[in-house]
């Protein structure tokens, strides 16, 4: 029997699959969904020639823990993207909403279905204000980003398949249309084990990867970009023969981490920052063109930072309460992030396959038998 930090569910090896050495304990699904709670759904749109897009969501507590408040924060290295929501989460330090990943031009699309999914499975919370997090990058290369074909159904579908359990990867839901290193990219997951005294809590992230330049790839330390034997669609006078397609190093990078481990809002944020680090280790140096913002939060308990109406005076015993982890134990939860963002990112390409888009265009998948003999 396969072990499903290694191999997906049809039995496609993952970047473990492929005896990547990697640091870190991995969880049993090596995914986000190890952290107790978080439910991921997909909605994928492939159809003719030209529509390589669709829809990610993820729920941080499930849908019976919608509307209970996550501590988080967020964190842009390049803002040349979109993530909605982050004003809040920079007031409050929380949300209580589904994350909903897509195409660039999606957004709004998945903003009204996230509300009208709300509306339709807790009318009350839909009473309220609601401010979900949707998050984009660009799949205009293989996909007719233009078309409108993400609508808002395909949002709510997104969340009604949510589910724990082991997490689709590659070429599905929002990352199906999209490239990392000029190679097929797209969804990719991992999470890894930290003790802490008695208790083991769980990191998990999540990334919809379509970023970095074929010479920045590196795995597991090796410089392998430039020696994978794979067509390259940029190579020689590509701006000259296709107007739409980006520089090389373009395209964005959304990461999701969760974890259980009791934390502040700043924490979050202390977490959130460490992503790029996890990012470098796979070789990108963060290109202007390229969108890369994070979001992390914790599941663990914190019913005081919910946003709610007040009722009557103030009473004497009126006071917030949050448990967390002391500043000084951060360490090892950052290593945690930094390890599985890297691990993600090499999943999103690992179980891949190459994909012919709009206008012929075709994105190359990372060939394993070569990645296997370069890291030999």
């Amino acid at each position: 029997m396969t072990s499903p930090a290694a191999f997906t569910t049809d039995g496609r090896p993952r970047a473990r699959g492929l005896d990547i050495p990697l640091t870190g304990e991995p969880g049993p699904l090596n995914a986000i969904t190890d952290v107790p709670g978080v439910e991921v759904g997909v909605t994928t749109l492939v159809a003719g020639d030209a529509v390589r897009t669709g829809v990610t969501a993820i729920l941080p507590r499930g849908r019976a823990g919608l509307g209970r408040p996550c501590a988080a924060g967020w964190f842009s290295l390049n803002g040349n993207g979109e993530m909605t929501g982050t004003t809040w989460i920079e007031e409050s330090g929380a949300f209580n909403l589904p994350v909903l990943l897509s195409n660039t031009h999606a957004v709004g699309s998945c903003h009204t279905g996230v509300i009208s999914w709300v509306n339709r499975v807790d009318p009350v919370l839909a009473r309220q204000w609601l401010l979900p997090v949707c998050a984009e990058t660009w799949d205009g290369y293989l996909n007719d980003i233009n078309g409108a074909h993400v609508r808002p159904e395909h949002a709510e579908a997104a969340l009604d398949n949510a589910t724990g359990g082991p997490v689709a990867e590659g070429s599905v839901g929002g990352g199906t249309g999209m490239n990392c290193y000029d190679l097929k990219g797209g969804n990719g997951t991992a999470s890894r084990l930290v003790r802490y005294g008695s208790h083991t809590f769980t990191v998990g992230a999540f990334v919809q990867a379509n970023f970095g330049a074929r010479h920045e790839l590196t795995v597991a330390g090796r410089h392998v970009g430039q020696r994978l034997d794979v067509e390259n669609p940029l190579d020689g006078d590509w701006f000259e023969r296709d107007l739409n397609r980006p520089p090389p190093g373009a395209g964005s990078v959304i990461a999701v981490i969760a974890t259980d481990a009791p934390l502040l809002p700043g924490q979050c944020k202390a977490l959130a920052r460490r992503v790029p680090l996890g990012l470098a280790r796979t070789g990108t140096t963060g290109s202007h063109f390229s969108g890369d913002i994070f979001l992390a939060f914790s599941t663990a308990d914190a019913p005081d930072l919910a946003s709610r109406f007040p009722i009557g005076p103030v009473r004497d015993d009126e006071f917030g309460h949050v448990r967390f982890l002391p500043w000084g134990r951060m360490d090892e939860l950052y290593a945690a992030v930094v390890h599985s963002v890297e691990e993600a990112v090499l999943n999103a390409l690992v179980v891949n396959a190459d994909m012919v888009g709009r206008d012929g265009h075709r994105s190359p998948a990372v060939p394993h038998d070569q990645l296997r003999a370069l890291l030999l």
